[in-house]
C-alpha cells in the first residue's frame, strides 16, 4: 500500500528538480543573451561612429581633390589650344612638345609661386608626361645624364623606366583619369597621384594626345589617432606602420579587393599587434589606371576595454540572478507541484471519461452509418412499388372504352410515377454521396458532346415555351470526369433553365478554357431569384418563390453542385437580376491533368 505514495513522492521530487534546473537555465540564457546583445550593440555603435568619421574625412579630402581636378582640367584645355603644342603633337616633334609645354605649365609646376599658397602643394606638379594617340608615353627629349636609370629633365620631372611605363594607357580616354604611382626611386619615395587629361584637337574635335601630371596626394583629413594611407599596386603606403605591418595589411587588402562588386568595405585586423578596424574605399572608380583605395585604421582598444567591463558587469549580475533564481525556483517548485499532484489524482478519472466518450462516439458513428444505409436501402426498395404502380396505370391507359377525362387523369398519374422515380434516384445518389460510398472513375470526357446531346433533347421537348437556345463553345472541351455524372450535372442545369424560363425566352450556353479549368456558363431569361432565397438555392428540397408554380422537387441544384465538387470543381450562381439568371460550372481540364502527370513521371 505504501509503494504508490513513495513512487509518487519520488516523481514529484524529480519534478521539483526539473523546475529548478529550468529556472536556472532560463536565467543563464537571459543573462548570456543580454551580454551578447550589449556587446554587439557597443560594437555596432563604435563601427557606425568610425564609419561616420571616415566618411566625413573622406568627403573633406575628396573636396580638395575635386577642386584640383577642376583647375587642372581647365588648364589642360587651355594648353591644348596653344598652336605650338598642336604643331608639336600633330607633326610628331617631341623636341618641341616638352619645351613648349613647360612654358605653358609654369604655374602648375611652380605651385606656391603661382599664388596657390592657400592650398599646400595642391597644384604643384612633381612631373608631367605626354601620351600619344595610342596611349603610349612620349618620352622627354634627353635624359638627365648619360647612363642614368631615370628619364626626364628637371623641367619635366624624373621618373624611373618602370614608373614611366606605368603611365601608359590602353587608349586615349574621353574623360580625365585618376591613378596612383608608387615612387620607389624618388627622393622621398612614397606615392604620387596621377591625373591623365585628354587633349582635343581644335580643328576636328578628335582626341590627339593626353597630358599626365603627377602630384603628391592630398592629406587625409582625419583625427590624429587615425592611421590613413593608400593601397595601390598591391602595396599599402602607410608610413605610421612598420614594414611588416604594411605587408600583412597589403595581403588582407589583396583578398578583400579581389572580390567583385566591393568598391568599399571594412574588416577587423591586427596592425603591429594592436586591434584595428579598417575602412577602405576606392579612390578612382571607373579609371583606366589600376585601382587604388583610401585606407584608414581606427583603434579598437577602447572598444575592447568597454566590452570587457560589460562582461564583468553582466557576469556579476548573472551570478546574483542565479542565486535569486535558486531560492525562487525552490518556492515555485513546491507550489507548482501541488496542482500536479491533484492532476495526477484526477488523471485516472479523466482517462475513464475519455474511454466513455470514445465509446459514445463509436456508437454515434455506427448510428450515422446505419442511417445512411437505411436511406440508401429505403430509396432502393421504393423503386419496385413505383415500377409496379406505373405498369398498372399503363395497363389501365390501354383500355379502349375510357373517357377522355379518365385517360387524361391516368396519364397524369403515370407522369407522377416518373417524377417519383426521379426523386428516388436522386435520393439514392445523395445517400451514397453522404455515406462516402460514391467512387468516380475520372477520365477524359468531351464536355462539348455532352452539351450538344442534351441541347438536342431539350429542343425536342413539347413544353410550349418556344425557347431560343444560343451556344458558344469550342468543338473539344476535354474535362476530367465520369460521363454518367457529368451528364447528370448538365441535365439538371439545362432543365432548370427550361423550367424557370418564360414563353419565348432565351437560353444561352457558353464554355471556355481558363488555365487549368473549363468553365461552362448556363443562363436563362425569366423571373430572377429573390435575394432572400439566393443563399438557400443549393439546399435540398428548397424551392424559392420563383418556382412555386413550376413542377419540381428541389433536389436538382443540390445534386448538381455535390457532383461538381465530387469531380474537384464547383457550381455557383453568378447573377440573377432583371430578366436574366446565370449559373457557372467549373471542372478540371483533362489536358492540364495529363501535363501534370507527364511532369511527375519525368
Amino acid at each position: 500500500m505504501s509503494a504508490e505514495p513513495k513512487a509518487a513522492g519520488n516523481g514529484f521530487g524529480a519534478f521539483r528538480i526539473r523546475v529548478l534546473l529550468a529556472m536556472m537555465l532560463l536565467v543563464s540564457a537571459v543573462a548570456g543573451g543580454g551580454l551578447w546583445f550589449a556587446q554587439r550593440n557597443a560594437a555596432d555603435e563604435a563601427r557606425g561612429e568610425f564609419q561616420r568619421e571616415f566618411s566625413a574625412a573622406l568627403a573633406s579630402t575628396r573636396s580638395v581633390r575635386e577642386v584640383r581636378h577642376a583647375l587642372l582640367a581647365e588648364r589642360a584645355r587651355a594648353l591644348a589650344r596653344r598652336p605650338r603644342i598642336h604643331a608639336a603633337l600633330e607633326d610628331g616633334a617631341p623636341e618641341l612638345l616638352y619645351p613648349s609645354a613647360h612654358d605653358e605649365l609654369a604655374d602648375v609646376l611652380g605651385g606656391a609661386d603661382a599664388g596657390m599658397a592657400g592650398l599646400p602643394y595642391a597644384l604643384h606638379a612633381r612631373f608631367y608626361r605626354f601620351l600619344d594617340a595610342h596611349g603610349a608615353v612620349i618620352p622627354p627629349p634627353v635624359p638627365l645624364h648619360a647612363g642614368s636609370a631615370e628619364a626626364g629633365t628637371p623641367d619635366t620631372g624624373m621618373l624611373g623606366a618602370e614608373e614611366e611605363s606605368r603611365l601608359a594607357l590602353p587608349g586615349l580616354p574621353e574623360e580625365p583619369q585618376i591613378g596612383y604611382l608608387p615612387r620607389g626611386g624618388a627622393a622621398d619615395g612614397g606615392l604620387d597621384e596621377v591625373i591623365a587629361m585628354p587633349i582635343v584637337s581644335s580643328e576636328n574635335g578628335d582626341r590627339i594626345a593626353a597630358i599626365v601630371l603627377g602630384f603628391r596626394p592630398a592629406e587625409f583629413a582625419g583625427a590624429e589617432d587615425i592611421h590613413s594611407g593608400i593601397w595601390a599596386a598591391g602595396r599599402l603606403h602607410l608610413t605610421s606602420l612598420s614594414s611588416r605591418g604594411q605587408e600583412l595589411l597589403s595581403a588582407e587588402m589583396d583578398r578583400e579587393t579581389a572580390r567583385p562588386g566591393h568598391p568599399e568595405g571594412s574588416f577587423t585586423t591586427q596592425a603591429d599587434g594592436a586591434p584595428e578596424l579598417l575602412f577602405f574605399t576606392r579612390l578612382n572608380p571607373g579609371s583606366r589606371f589600376p585601382p587604388a583605395y583610401q585606407v584608414s585604421l581606427f583603434p579598437l582598444a577602447n572598444l575592447r576595454a568597454h566590452q570587457q567591463r560589460l562582461l564583468w558587469q553582466f557576469g556579476g549580475a548573472a551570478a546574483v540572478l542565479l542565486v535569486a533564481a535558486f531560492g525562487a525556483s525552490h518556492l515555485l517548485a513546491g507550489r507548482l507541484s501541488r496542482p500536479v499532484e491533484r492532476l495526477a489524482a484526477d488523471s485516472e478519472e479523466h482517462r475513464s471519461g475519455r474511454v466513455r466518450a470514445e465509446a459514445a462516439l463509436e456508437t454515434t458513428s455506427r448510428e450515422l452509418a446505419r442511417s445512411a444505409r437505411f436511406s440508401a436501402d429505403a430509396s432502393h426498395q421504393l423503386k419496385t412499388p413505383v415500377t409496379v404502380l406505373r405498369a398498372g396505370l399503363e395497363e389501365m391507359l390501354a383500355v379502349r372504352d375510357l373517357q377522355p377525362e379518365q385517360r387524361e387523369e391516368i396519364a397524369s398519374l403515370i407522369h407522377q410515377t416518373f417524377r417519383l422515380a426521379s426523386i428516388i434516384d436522386d435520393l439514392l445518389l445523395l445517400s451514397r454521396m453522404d455515406a462516402g460510398r460514391l467512387r468516380l472513375n475520372l477520365v477524359g470526357v468531351n464536355l462539348s458532346d455532352l452539351i450538344a446531346g442534351w441541347l438536342d433533347d431539350l429542343g425536342a421537348l413539347p413544353d410550349g415555351h418556344a425557347l431560343d437556345i444560343k451556344t458558344d463553345y469550342p468543338a473539344a472541351l476535354p474535362v476530367l470526369g465520369e460521363a454518367r455524372y457529368t451528364t447528370l450535372i448538365l441535365q439538371n442545369l439545362l432543365e432548370n433553365a427550361r423550367k424557370y424560363n418564360r414563353v419565348g425566352g432565351n437560353i444561352r450556353v457558353t464554355a471556355r478554357h481558363e488555365g487549368d479549368w473549363i468553365t461552362v456558363a448556363i443562363g436563362n431569361t425569366g423571373r430572377p431569384i429573390p435575394p432572400s432565397s439566393r443563399e438557400h438555392i443549393f439546399e435540398r428540397f428548397h424551392r424559392g418563390n420563383a418556382g412555386e408554380d413550376v413542377p419540381g422537387h428541389g433536389l436538382g441544384l443540390n445534386l448538381a453542385r455535390e457532383l461538381a465538387r465530387l469531380h474537384g470543381g464547383d457550381l455557383r450562381l453568378v447573377r440573377s437580376e432583371g430578366d436574366w439568371t446565370e449559373f457557372e460550372l467549373s471542372l478540371r481540364s483533362a489536358e492540364a491533368q495529363s501535363a501534370v502527370l507527364k511532369v511527375q513521371e519525368a
